[in-house]
């Protein structure tokens, strides 16, 4: 019995490796992506911080940088 494969569609699906589900700062999910994104992915990637949080790149430069305005 020989099989032939006319088409195949390949299905993906990617999630961050957080230790966290949510942002601490706008507490959207990590699988989402942040109030400023449009699409999730590496365009809106996540970091840790040295406390072993995990936050959106943009939401946690926003805060960071309101910080400073403020000191």
């Amino acid at each position: 019995m020989r099989v032939r494969v006319r088409s195949w569609h390949g299905v993906a699906s990617w999630l961050w490796v957080a230790n966290d589900e949510n942002c601490g700062i706008c507490r959207m999910a990590f699988n989402g992506c942040c109030p400023d994104c449009k699409v999730p992915g590496d365009d809106c990637p996540l970091v840790w911080g040295q406390c072993s949080h995990c936050f959106h790149m943009h939401c946690i430069l926003k805060w960071l940088n309101s910080q400073q305005v403020q000191q």
